[in-house]
């Protein structure tokens, strides 16, 4: 398990996205607001105030899909977010 504080400047490196476990990256959304709703294997997250949803989805061996990851990184330089605690 990776701290959000550290998991958040890997994302934002882009040099790894094939390796970011599904749990960590979870972790880190709702550290940076998001409220997560769970259908199924989908996990559905919003923010007050971001238009986009995320939407992801876990592969078998329990990492992140590494274009879900590009999705969050994405949407993370776009509005700035940065964590709070």
């Amino acid at each position: 398990m990776v701290s959000p504080r550290k998991l958040l400047p890997t994302i934002l490196s882009a040099k790894s996205d094939a390796n970011i476990r599904f749990d960590d990256l979870r972790r880190l959304l709702s550290r940076l607001g998001f409220e997560e709703r769970i259908r199924g294997d989908h996990h559905i997250f919003m923010r007050l105030g971001i238009v986009e949803i995320i939407n992801l989805q876990p592969l078998p061996d329990g990492k992140a899909k590494p274009y879900q990851v590009k999705q969050v990184r994405q949407l993370i330089a776009r509005y700035r977010l940065e964590i709070d605690r």
